[in-house]
């Protein structure tokens, strides 16, 4: 039995018929990896297997009496691999399109707390007979960073690797399957197990309510050891605004309740559609080498225009920058409470505004880049384990009940808004991963979407390739996929801007997936008569002299067609 953080247990006060707190990621997959072929058997028996050594996939909640304390994990005594582990397939012609689709529908879903908190769909029916799967798991038990890492306890790093030897299974939780990805990859510091478990006995509401009265006994103490050194940590974080370099206009974080109001951010419904793109990693990298600042600046700045795109097409700019929220992984500072060692969750949150006002790209990359760092400045100030260590206070029924008030009365429409959306960027491997044998060739991360804030931006790494995963409430957001369509448009500007070649990278899938939904993607630059990419509208005219729009309507040149290229995941245009 393991009671929960106060941070891991706030997400399962903050969910509410409308707020779903999962995380999720759409992967896709080369069967013909597989040794011996691809099954969905063997699929499921090998995730089982992997499972069963991994305790953070068995464990279920049980939740103290009257909520008088954070619930507990224990190992559930009735796992059943079959309900977690489910077979699906997507229409034809199963592209990208399809899998949004299909992803959409289970994002839209909650999940059975009384049941371990994940679900694992693998779903048949994708072009060229590959398969894809979608994982979802609540945030109570990963934040971005750990669930890229716990996926990992599936996945290998060959397509047929060694067995474990002898020793590992007579002495369980000492080493890593050799050839696993969890081998390379920490995945939250749980040793894994390979004896097979029973589960736990379900504890008894006397020992869940003695327990949570010990915890609450040690509150006072903590909140007034934290009421002193927080205000402390507050006084140094007015020290950093009010700095010289600040008041000179520069490096000066964005406030809480100062973003704009936009269309999309609005209550929020049960409903959730998803979106997909993909950029190079190269690309980011020579813009961030000519430019001084780092990858993280260039993926917001590829966010601000994309999101400048579609404000304009929308008729709704605002004069002042958006704001997004940018969590941000921590390690504890001192750990006084205990809290951070047992906590699933280790990530505190950054506000950065979002140029979306500017007209220039690269004024833009640069207003982020003094942006981030006087971000980081008072995230720093006000150090890693603060969020973590008040989160402990949290009173189970207070928080539970306002976050179900706030969402059923739709208060978030009639405030400023706390922040516009949240960007997250998740570094990944650059080494391929298999599962069960089958490579995986792409990966499309996704987070939760907060009420108020219609829209969530999820990008990881692999092998050299940004994947974008857009996640939005169509209620509030109904323009996901155009949104998704700017991205490359963006990366364009700003290497149009830099002086720089046009992105030697294009996604044949994202194109058609767009297409799918009636959006045609903008010309490619390095083409002469392009069919799938983005050029500049800032600065640049049409080939034939018109000024350039922002139209997603213009018909791709007749002269070169999708066939023309390779019809694999990433087309590289030389």
């Amino acid at each position: 039995m393991e009671r929960l953080s106060g941070l891991d247990a706030s997400f399962l006060y903050l969910e509410t018929p409308t707020l779903h707190m999962h995380v999720a990621m759409s992967m896709v997959f080369d069967p013909t990896t597989v040794p011996g072929g691809y099954s969905f058997e063997k699929m499921r028996d090998h995730i089982a297997e992997r499972v069963q050594a991994t305790p953070v996939f068995r464990r279920t909640l049980v939740e103290v009496p009257l909520r008088l304390g954070h619930p507990v994990w224990i190992d559930d005594p009735s796992f059943d691999i079959a309900y977690h582990v489910r077979r699906a397939a997507v229409p034809s012609p199963g592209g990208l399109f399809e899998l949004a689709e299909f992803t959409s529908e289970i994002t839209s879903q909650q999940l059975d707390r009384s049941r371990p908190l994940w679900e694992i769909w693998i779903i048949e029916g994708m072009a060229d007979g590959r398969i894809a799967l979608v994982a979802k798991m609540h945030h109570a038990t990963v934040d971005g960073m750990s669930g890229a890492a716990l996926l990992s306890v599936l996945f290998d790093l060959e397509a047929d690797p060694a067995p474990p030897v002898r020793a590992e299974l007579d002495h369980p939780g000492t080493h890593d399957a050799p050839g696993s990805a969890a081998a390379e990859i920490d995945t939250l510091g749980h040793a894994p197990s390979a004896r097979k478990r029973t589960g736990d006995p379900v504890p008894s509401g006397l020992e869940l309510v003695t327990t949570a009265m010990a915890a609450r006994a040690r509150l006072p103490l903590g909140i007034m050891r934290d009421l002193v050194s927080t205000g402390l940590k507050v006084l140094d974080v007015r020290k950093v605004r009010s700095s010289a370099e600040v008041e000179a206009g520069r490096a000066k974080a964005a406030l809480p309740l100062s973003a704009p109001r936009t269309s999309f951010n609005a209550s929020l419904t049960r409903r959730r559609r998803v979106s997909m793109a993909a950029i190079g990693l190269d690309d980011i990298k020579r813009l961030k080498n000519a430019t001084g600042t780092t990858v993280n600046d260039v993926v917001l700045a590829v966010c601000t225009g994309a999101l400048r795109d579609l404000l304009i097409e929308g008729d709704e700019l605002p004069e002042k920058p958006l704001v997004a929220v940018v969590p941000v992984s921590v390690q504890p500072d001192g750990d006084q409470n205990g809290a951070m060692a047992k906590s699933s969750n280790q990530i505190s949150s950054m506000f950065v505004q979002l140029p979306t006002q500017l007209h220039n790209p690269l004024a833009r990359l640069q207003a982020i880049r003094e942006g981030t760092k006087g971000a980081k400045d008072e995230h720093h100030a006000l150090g890693a384990d603060t969020l973590l260590n008040w989160a402990e206070y949290a009173a189970p029924n207070v928080f539970a009940n306002a976050a179900r008030v706030y969402s059923r009365m739709r208060l978030a429409d009639f405030h400023r808004p706390v922040a516009n959306l949240v960007i997250s960027n998740v570094p990944g491997p650059d080494f391929p991963l298999y599962l069960a044998g089958a490579e995986m060739q792409s990966a499309f991360p996704l987070g939760p979407v907060i009420d108020g804030m219609g829209v969530n931006i999820t990008v990881m790494s692999y092998r050299g390739v940004l994947y974008w995963g857009f996640i939005g409430c169509p209620d509030a957001m109904p323009k996901i996929w155009e949104l998704a369509r700017s991205i490359p448009r963006a990366l364009d500007d700003l290497l149009q801007a830099a002086g720089l070649e046009p992105a030697g990278f294009r996604s044949e899938e994202a194109a058609q997936a767009l297409r799918a939904v009636g959006i045609e993607p903008d010309p490619d630059p390095r083409l002469s008569r392009p069919w799938n990419a983005i050029t500049s509208r800032s600065s640049t005219d049409r080939e034939d002299g018109s000024p350039a729009t922002l139209s997603s309507n213009a018909a791709p040149s007749p002269s070169v067609s999708a066939t023309t290229l390779p019809a694999d995941l990433a087309v590289q245009v030389s």
